[in-house]
């Protein structure tokens, strides 16, 4: 048996975060029981977590060349290993597989968070028959870090134990063979792993539990609710409406309105949306710079930005809820809408500084699927990713809503500035015919969202932004008003007429 993951990757930190991976130069059971015992207690419902033996850890890191394991201590590790586990209670076994890296033999351990959760297990750990018994105690993952849980984690743990996330249950309705062997062989090449190389010749329900996709006593076999999400052609017959619809408005009353949905599993719809939006809606703008052979160029929306945001939606929804994800585009914003909204452990305030940090994930095996074909990020930088692409891009800064009940999570990213009223912007144009046009109040306007999103900017670098080739009479006396008002300052009040004069927003030199 192999695992369902590409063992390099995981040594190295590619695919799994650091925070769910152990590194253990030996077999020293004390310490591996705790973790064990810890990544199956799934504090965070992260999805458990790896242990491997043989592999030194230097600052976080594994040292290379790695040393390895005695060839002829695997057996005995294992069979050690398996007594030391029944000191854990309940009973929990993980998956243990030996692998050969560089020439170096490895134990890597796969502990799944468990549906048994709490799990306790000894505080000591003897390694001699007949020693005195120790008290147990319930251990958790605290970063990368292995910690005896205290009074108020205990009670927090002992009220998760009925609480299994919705895509590692088992799912009644449906039978093993729903999951179908070509979608799963497709996967393992995908990721790289060695259980690739009989997926074909094997049969779904083997190949299904080395995946930890089924569970249940032998003769009654169930899929897991996660396996038929990206292993089944029409998950929506077993969770309405898993799906993603894209809309395009440019115009409010509807005229000219597409629509456009997207079925299959989890990571064929989500690729398919992507590949839609960035063909068909991502638009760039590329216009010269006055004086110079360099050209602006921005994008309507930024690809990285709108994958982020779509795909932690499709990470974060609850498949309880039948509503689809729907993307919305409009004329001045593109929308991502997706049911429930973050737990309370984000605040309104979390929410307004744009710092997401979740406790606890929704989907403890989505995200690891989404993770291992490159599909969504690590552990909570989704969102600054979102944060630095709209900011390189020269977007306005991203915005994430949702109510009091938390029904719902809405992300808003802002339409460049370039793009409004703009309509076809791929190739590149003469803007002054567009930007002459401008009303003072859409000057104003437009001033005020790129010094948000851009800083300080000197009165020709806003004209350049602006699409103009030079300052006009209308741009100087708008900007005159601003000033006088207020609501904009000079950086260098002193020195006015400074070649190094820019404007800023005057709460900015507050």
């Amino acid at each position: 048996m192999a695992l369902p993951i590409n063992v390099e990757d995981l040594i190295h930190q590619r695919k799994v975060e650091r925070t769910r991976i152990e590194y253990k130069a030996d077999w020293n059971p004390e310490p591996i029981i705790h973790s064990i015992t810890a990544f199956a207690n799934d504090f965070d419902n992260m999805g458990g977590g790896y242990i491997l033996i043989g592999v030194e850890e230097v600052n976080g890191r594994p040292k290379l060349p790695l040393e390895g394991l005695d060839p002829d201590s695997i057996d005995a590790i294992q069979m050690d290993l398996l007594n030391k586990c029944n000191f854990i209670e309940p009973r929990c076994i993980p998956v243990v597989e030996p692998y050969t890296i560089d020439g170096k033999d490895i134990l890597v351990l796969w502990v799944p968070g468990g549906e048994d959760r709490p799990y306790k297990c000894p505080e000591k750990v003897y390694t001699q028959k007949g020693g005195e018994k120790s008290p147990k105690a319930y251990y958790i993952r605290k970063g990368a870090r292995t910690l005896k849980a205290n009074a108020r984690e205990e009670r927090e743990l002992i009220s998760l134990a009925r609480d299994i996330p919705f895509d590692d249950r088992i799912n009644y309705h449906a039978d093993v063979v729903d999951m179908k062997p070509a979608l799963l062989a497709d996967y393992l090449h995908t990721v790289g792993s060695d259980l690739y190389e009989n997926a074909l010749n094997r049969s779904v329900e083997e190949v299904a539990t080395d995946m930890q996709l089924v569970r249940g006593p032998s003769e009654y076999r169930k899929p897991l609710n996660v396996g038929l999400m990206f292993f089944n052609e029409h998950p929506e017959q077993f969770f309405s409406f898993a799906q993603i619809e894209v809309v395009d408005k440019p115009d409010p009353t509807g005229i000219g309105m597409t629509e456009k949905t997207f079925k299959g599993p989890l990571d064929r719809q989500l690729r398919d949306a992507l590949a839609y939006i960035r063909n068909y809606i991502i638009k760039e703008y590329v216009t010269k710079v006055p004086d110079s052979e360099l050209a602006v160029r921005a994008f309507n929306w930024p690809y990285q930005a709108v994958e982020e945001a779509l795909s932690n939606a499709v990470y974060h929804r609850s498949y309880q809820i039948h509503e689809p994800i729907t993307v919305t585009i409009t004329p001045e914003k593109l929308e991502i809408l997706s049911l429930p909204g973050p737990d309370r452990s984000i605040t309104d305030e979390h929410l307004e500084n744009r710092v997401l940090i979740s406790r606890r994930y929704r989907n403890r095996r989505i995200g690891d699927f989404l993770k291992e074909l490159d599909i969504v990020e690590g552990r909570n930088t989704g969102v600054p990713l979102i944060v630095s692409s709209m900011k390189n891009n020269g977007s306005g800064l991203p915005v994430f809503e949702t109510d009091e009940d938390r029904s719902y999570f809405l992300t808003v990213l802002p339409i460049h500035p370039y793009f409004i009223k703009r309509p076809d912007t791929h190739i590149s144009e003469q803007p002054e015919k567009d930007s002459s046009r401008r009303s003072r109040n859409e000057l104003h306007r437009l001033i005020i969202e790129l010094l948000n999103t851009q800083g300080n900017l000197s009165t020709n670098e806003i004209a350049s932004a602006l699409g103009y080739k030079r300052r006009t009479n209308t741009l100087r006396a708008v900007i005159s008003e601003m000033l006088e008002t207020g609501e904009v300052a000079y950086l260098y009040p002193d020195k006015p007429n400074s070649r190094n004069q820019k404007i800023c927003l005057a709460k900015a030199r507050e």
